[in-house]
């Protein structure tokens, strides 16, 4: 994996844009990164570690979202992070923008757009990018896939951080452990090492529940067999031997007595089965005598209700017998009253239309009155040919009218265009200076750009240069303050620690315990011991004044180093401003700022005078085009009046002819139509009422002729003995219901078994019911003794086959118990068989400890010239569990002894052997990932010129095969050591990077 290039816009301190041109830092192999505290080195490394893995180390989670946003951007600038890398031969693009909170288009206050994501490859054949995905899951699926690491081991492997190593040095087994653990995925053998723990505690519960259960078996067969079964139950626990034998042959006494009780039930229930029949049989033959006897005397009772009312059935009959003659005289009745209807709907009619004609037709017949139709009718046929002229004679008058406006308009139009062309030369003269002088202001715009970026730079250093002339200052006057506090409190520590020793034999004496020597001469007695004096000097008072003197001197040593930072910063803003003041520049940079938005105002509007122009082209060609056409249009249409003048004569000499007195020929039409129309009415309805008369006088002798022959002597007779439908139901529904009764009482009284049972003397039904009730109560108190001893011997026969299954099934599940706890006790380091009482996954991590250690080895022997050696011990620590020991061999003493023990700058480089180690160890578990790009983060001020140099000797090497190193150091030397540096400054608005390459 190789860094190309970086962009950070609006991330952690970076207010702007900042490109970093890893090409650039890399072509010397070893590159540093440096820059005053706070002032975003790290978050350099953090942008690169968002950029791929979408979150930063996880130090610094809590910066996520919206929190990694820099507080210097404006509103309007979206934070982004662009890295463009190559990896596993492939050249990509990742582009990542977090949660970004910005202000409403609309209204106030803000809303939060949601995180994006883009991966793009660069094709190498088309010279171009192409998108790969916008899926926040996908491009970190891909991005792991290819580096074949997780965040938290490019943390480790890519981003050495030497804290963490240093603590790595010196830290128990269980937190070297959990590191290893995350950069290793051994969670698969903690899985399998819970797993069997998981399935030892299952087996254990297992056979538990089995003895459980076989122990309930036995106390629900207790219950199902009740006071049958005489024998107790054996008195047993869980784990009793002999436990399924005992339960079991209590099972088979309890089963063989049940069946005993069962064929006693079955025979009582038998017998009472018998009763119950007899009983019953005895019942159904009362019922019977019962029933018939009561249907003879209702069948009597119905007889007699009969004949009260033999009268009104027969009047009832005699009335349906008329109402049927009846209805043979409806259909003559209907068409009589049909015919007089119509008659009277004629009659109105005729009246109607008649009221409408002129006097002159009042006594006329319709012979006459359709003969004065047809003559109406033959003058609106002559009228057909004098409407059409008069039809034209309007379309004249229009089409006048049309040329009269079309000619005033014509004159309009030449009126416009003449006054319009005249004015031409002018206008176009003024459009084309229009073009000529925004051309002319976007050219000085242009030369005015150029200028205006670099007075903006001088402006920019030249604030700079106020402000840590400032910050010069107050570093130098804190300096020589610290200063003055340092040698206050060296004095002071070295007063106190004169005091002491001269007071040292009184704090000795204090020690003295007589028949013991003394530590000084020796002696045993000690006659007279010094005696502390007033103002004594301890030696808690002298190592607080020690560690005083100590603090001044760091601070001190910061407030100085702070100064000459400032001190440089100054140096190189001054170089950048030079001599000119700061209100000088200010005013040049707001003369070119004014001169440049002039020239940019008047430039913008080149667009719109150029679209002028030829708006002003296409308006003259237009106007010279209507000219010419409304002169053709006004000689076409003098000739075309004429015609229509010489056509309007002629069709006004024939209209006055056809029209005669009326105002108009359609209204002479219009007054034919309307008599034609009711002298034809007229005509037809007077027929209408002739032919209807007929017809209602031959309706009444057909009326008369049907009444006689039904056997009516008139037909208001035969009309009042009809029924309407409604009456006619509720008659005949009375008849029916009549004969339907006497047919039912006869055919009852007609049955030989309900006569011969009512001759018989009444009986006694409800003793019949009780001696059959008794009898069923019997059969069911039998049936429940014997469904109860049934169902005890079912229930006794499933908890019996139940528990001798459980028995069987518990001798298996014991021996995978035993077998099981061996291997879990083993995995977790709880066995006696695991002397070491490793864990497994320690087992695996020790080994990939020791692969660390050997490859760790190589780079701290030559740092250390081939002091020291880098070992994994797998011995236990006191009570403690065995397996990731670390220690150091120093070659100089023979002896092997704890890393915790070395010193801070033996610490600084036996971390970064480690960390080197590591990231070897890591890449090849990934698959072999070819890491080309490394960076180290701080430590480099713990070690001496010597030590230094052999360190960055090594990190030198690391540079074959094109691999590149990154050194985050405050260390001033490294600076004149390496050349190639990428530099972050801080500032009031946010921190920019500067870079510069070999």
């Amino acid at each position: 994996m190789r860094l190309h290039r970086l962009d950070i816009t609006a991330f952690g301190p970076f207010g702007t844009a900042q490109r970093v041109d890893f090409d650039e830092l890399s072509a010397a192999g070893l590159f540093l990164l440096h820059g005053p505290t706070g002032a975003g080195k790290t978050s350099v490394l953090d942008a690169v570690c968002y950029a791929l893995y979408g979150a930063v180390p996880g130090a610094r989670q809590s910066g996520q979202g919206l929190g990694l946003r820099s507080d210097h951007a404006t509103p309007d600038v979206r934070t982004e992070i662009r890295l463009e890398l190559s990896v596993a031969g492939r050249r990509l693009e990742v582009t990542r923008q977090p949660p970004w909170e910005r202000p409403k288009k609309r209204g106030t206050g803000t809303t939060t757009e949601k995180a994006q994501s883009w991966l793009r490859e660069h094709d190498s054949v088309a010279g171009s990018w192409k998108d790969l995905s916008r899926s926040h899951q996908e491009i970190g699926e891909e991005i792991t896939q290819l580096l074949g690491m997780s965040r938290e081991q490019f943390c480790q492997v890519v981003l050495l951080p030497q804290g963490d190593f240093a603590r790595f040095l010196r830290a128990d087994a269980e937190a070297r452990g959990k590191l290893l653990g995350r950069l290793f995925d051994t969670h698969r053998f903690a899985e399998v090492e819970k797993r069997l723990a998981e399935r030892r505690r299952a087996a254990e519960a297992e056979v538990r529940a089995g003895d459980t259960a076989l122990l309930a078996d036995a106390h629900r067969m207790q219950q199902a067999a009740g006071p049958v079964v005489e024998e107790p139950l054996p008195d047993l626990v869980p784990g009793d031997p002999g436990l399924a034998g005992s339960v079991l042959a209590w099972a088979a006494v309890a089963r063989s007595t049940a069946r005993e009780v069962l064929t006693v039930a079955d025979c009582a229930r038998g017998a009472a089965e018998s009763a119950q029949a007899a009983a019953d049989r005895a019942l159904d033959d009362v019922r019977e005598v019962d029933r018939l006897q009561r249907r003879f005397t209702e069948a009597r009772e119905r007889a007699a209700r009969l004949e009260q009312h033999a009268d009104a059935h027969r009047d009832a009959r005699t009335r349906m017998e008329r109402a049927r003659k009846a209805e043979t005289v409806a259909p003559a009745l209907e068409l009589r009253d049909a015919a007089e209807a119509e008659h009277r709907r004629a009659v109105t009619e005729e009246t109607r239309t008649r009221a409408a004609l002129p006097e002159t037709y009042a006594g006329a017949g319709a012979p006459g009155l359709a003969a004065a139709a047809r003559k109406a009718a033959e003058e609106l046929g002559g009228l057909e040919s004098a409407r059409r002229a008069e039809r034209r004679l309007g379309e004249l008058g229009a089409e006048r009218a049309s040329l009269d406006r079309q000619e005033r308009a014509d004159e309009d139009v030449l009126q416009d265009a003449e006054s319009w062309l005249g004015d031409w030369e002018e206008t176009r003269a003024g459009v084309e200076a229009r073009v000529d002088t925004a051309q002319e202001a976007a050219a000085r715009a242009e030369q005015l750009a150029v200028q205006r970026e670099p007075a903006f730079k001088r402006l920019a250093a030249a604030r700079l240069r106020d402000e840590l002339a400032q910050d010069t200052e107050t570093a130098h006057a804190r300096s020589l303050a610290a200063r003055e506090q340092a040698t206050e409190a060296h004095a002071r520590w070295l007063d106190l620690k004169e005091q002491r020793l001269q007071g040292i034999a009184a704090e000795l004496a204090a020690g003295l315990v007589d028949g013991e020597s003394c530590a000084v001469c020796g002696a045993t007695e000690h006659p007279e011991p010094a005696r502390k004096i007033a103002g004594h000097v301890d030696r808690e008072t002298e190592e607080r004044a020690l560690a005083a003197h100590r603090s001044a001197d760091e601070k001190r040593a910061e407030a100085e180093r702070r100064l000459g930072v400032v001190r440089e910063a100054l140096a190189a803003a001054t170089a950048e401003a030079g001599d000119a003041s700061t209100r000088r520049l200010e005013e040049q940079a707001e003369e070119l700022e004014r001169l440049h938005s002039e020239a940019r105002t008047v430039a913008s509007g080149l667009h719109a005078a150029r679209e002028a122009r030829e708006q002003a082209e296409r308006e003259h060609e237009r106007r010279l085009t209507a000219q010419q056409e409304a002169a053709r249009r006004v000689a076409a249409r003098a000739s075309h009046r004429d015609s229509l003048d010489r056509e309007k004569a002629s069709l006004e000499g024939e209209l006055e002819q056809a029209r005669g007195a009326a105002v108009s020929v359609s209204a002479r039409a219009t007054q034919l139509e309307r008599q034609v129309a009711l002298l034809t009415e007229a005509a037809d309805g007077v027929r209408a009422a002739e032919d209807i008369a007929r017809r209602l006088k031959d309706a009444d002798a057909r009326l008369a002729d049907a009444a006689f022959r039904a056997g009516f002597e008139t037909p208001q007779a035969a009309a009042a003995a009809m029924l309407d439908d409604v009456a006619h139901r509720d008659l005949q529904r009375q008849l029916d219901a009549w004969q339907s009764e006497e047919s039912s009482v006869r055919a009852v009284l007609a049955e030989a078994d309900t006569a011969a049972a009512a001759r018989r003397p009444p009986v006694d039904l409800r003793a019949a019911e009780r001696a059959a009730e008794s009898a069923s109560r019997r059969l069911r108190d039998t049936a429940s003794a014997r469904d109860a001893a049934a169902r005890r011997c079912a229930e006794l026969n499933a908890l019996s086959t139940r528990a001798t299954g459980g028995a069987r099934r518990l001798a298996p599940l014991r021996e995978e118990y035993e077998r099981v706890a061996r291997l879990a006790g083993l995995a977790a380091g709880t066995s006696a068989d695991n002397e070491r009482r490793m864990r497994l996954e320690a087992y695996v991590l020790a080994a990939r400890l020791e692969q660390v250690a050997a490859a760790a080895t190589v780079r701290l022997q030559r740092m250390s010239s081939g002091r020291y050696t880098l070992v994994h011990s797998d011995d236990r620590a006191g009570r403690g569990r065995s397996g990731l020991g670390l220690h150091v061999v120093d070659a100089w003493t023979g002896r092997e002894r704890d890393t915790a023990t070395l010193s801070g700058g033996e610490t600084f480089f036996a971390s970064l052997a480690l960390a080197l180690g590591l990231a070897d160890v890591v890449t090849d578990e990934a698959g072999g990932v070819r890491l080309d790009t490394l960076f180290i983060d701080e430590g480099f001020g713990s070690l001496d010129d010597q030590t230094l140099d052999e360190v960055l000797d090594v990190l030198d090497s690391l540079r074959e095969r094109d691999r590149s190193v990154g050194i985050v150091s405050h260390v001033g030397d490294l600076r004149r050591r390496i050349h190639a540096q990428l530099e972050v400054v801080k500032g009031r608005t946010g921190s920019v990077v500067r870079q510069r390459g070999v």
